[in-house]
């Protein structure tokens, strides 16, 4: 008797792992798709600011930078939402993959079922490998974020300087 037999459940379980971990790259896609929008707001401030600036203002060049710095992020964040929802896909996918070879382990499909097995895994490692790439390049993004923001601070500092003298 194969412990599919002995336990209901056991087929539960070897699906819900990719469950809890594509509902992980749902709420990871939210979270970047947000970011993604936050970016696009910005990028729509700073341009406007930008077109009552004249190349030889002092404030141009830095918004420039910002500008700049601004679509290596969006860049960043579309490829982190690419690799959330292809793992997203892949856990899915790979949760179908477990069940079948579930299946199949009760039969005589022993070649069948080690197929499945082994495409299960490779589905499954790639699918962590696209969530663990995806979170390395929010790190990344966060990191430009707050170069930006210190940069923004900095300015506004420099404003209040000028007017104090």
């Amino acid at each position: 008797m194969t412990p599919f037999a002995e336990n209901p459940f056991a087929v539960l379980t070897l699906i819900a792992a990719p469950a809890v971990l594509a509902n992980s790259c749902s709420v990871l896609s939210l979270g970047t798709g947000n970011r993604f929008a936050r970016v696009v707001d910005r990028s729509r401030v700073l341009t406007k600011e930008m077109d009552g600036l004249t190349p030889d203002d002092p404030g141009f060049e830095k918004r420039m930078v910002q500008l700049e710095r601004l679509q290596r992020r969006a860049r960043m964040l579309i490829r982190a939402l690419t690799l959330f929802y292809t793992a997203l896909g892949a856990f899915v996918a790979a949760g179908l993959v477990s069940l079948v070879g579930a299946f199949l382990a009760e039969g005589t499909h022993a070649t069948l079922f080690q197929a499945t097995a082994g495409a299960g895994v490779v589905i499954g490692v790639l699918a962590v490998v696209g969530v663990a790439s995806g979170c390395g390049l929010l790190v990344a993004e966060t990191r430009l974020a707050v170069k930006s923001l210190y940069e923004e601070a900095d300015l506004v500092h420099e404003r209040w300087v000028h007017r104090g003298r």
